[in-house]
């Protein structure tokens, strides 16, 4: 790189006139803003120009989009610039960013009845151990909406699902107050409202009810059973045996008892030995 000697200001009044000493070459350099601020060694200021040179985005506006939610890379990609250039700007906004998130999880949850007298990171932690979650691996963000409020944002991961809970943040008194925006953050601020799921074995039963009939849905077979009303047109019948004497509980007697009301048959046995007698 070789070295160039002031010679002076131009006659149009906007430009400097420089000459390599070694050649007598002259050149003219635009007395412009970048000239001034490297002059003075203001590197933040020559840093800002480029930007505008380069960009129509210029370094408020890029501010208001980082403060808005954006990142650095959406913000560098918008604008057409590396991300370095658009970090020296980001910087101080993204710091507002993470220090708005932090006082906001000292803010109260507005309940039906009022304020919450636990914060908003005590409730959320909570929840996150009745539903077993890595309370330490979710992070916290904010950014101003065109309203010109402040937004909170939770995001943590469940299994492969990526998660978001968005509050509403006033900053204010004793920390100030959050609303819940969405759903997710409902159900946060609200530990009742979580069930925890049953496992297989209990499900496995409840299942088997579906698809159990009742008795009123089936009509059960009913096997053709004989009628207990006797036929009296059925001469195959049998008549029950009444015994005689009530305290007979023997069914092999030799001998059975005469019916009553009815004449005694002699067995053969005894007729024999009485026709053998008579004889005799």
């Amino acid at each position: 790189m070789r070295a160039l000697r002031v010679v002076g200001l131009h006659e149009d009044g906007k430009s400097i006139v420089l000459e390599d000493p070694a050649s007598r070459t002259r050149f003219l350099l635009p007395a412009d803003e970048r000239l001034r601020a490297a002059a003075r060694g203001d590197i933040t200021r020559l840093g800002q120009i480029e930007i505008e040179l380069e960009s129509q985005m210029r370094p408020r506006e890029i501010q208001q989009r980082i403060r808005a939610g954006e990142s650095v890379e959406q913000v560098a990609a918008g604008a057409g610039v590396s991300t370095q250039r658009v970090e020296r700007y980001a910087y101080p906004v993204l710091l507002e960013r993470s220090r708005t998130a932090e006082l906001a999880q000292s803010a109260h949850p507005v309940r039906e009845d009022g304020p919450d007298v636990q914060t908003l990171g005590e409730v959320v932690a909570y929840g996150f151990g009745v539903r077993g979650h890595d309370y330490s691996q979710a992070t916290w963000d904010s950014w101003k909406g065109d309203d010109g409020r402040w937004v909170v944002v939770l995001r943590w991961k469940a299994g492969r699902s990526d998660n978001r809970a968005h509050w509403a943040f006033s900053p204010g008194a004793h920390g100030g107050t959050v609303v819940a925006l969405d759903e997710n953050a409902e159900v946060l601020l609200d530990p009742n409202a979580y069930r925890a799921p049953r496992t297989v074995r209990a499900l496995e039963p409840a299942r088997e009810a579906e698809f159990q009939p009742t008795l009123d849905s089936v009509e059960p077979e009913r096997a053709e059973l004989p009628s207990a009303e006797p036929d009296p047109d059925d001469d195959t019948r049998e008549i029950p045996r009444v015994p005689a004497d009530p305290e007979e509980d023997h069914a092999d007697q030799p001998r059975p008892k005469p019916k009553k009301n009815h004449p005694i048959v002699p067995s053969w046995e005894d007729v024999l030995l009485g026709v053998r007698s008579q004889r005799g």
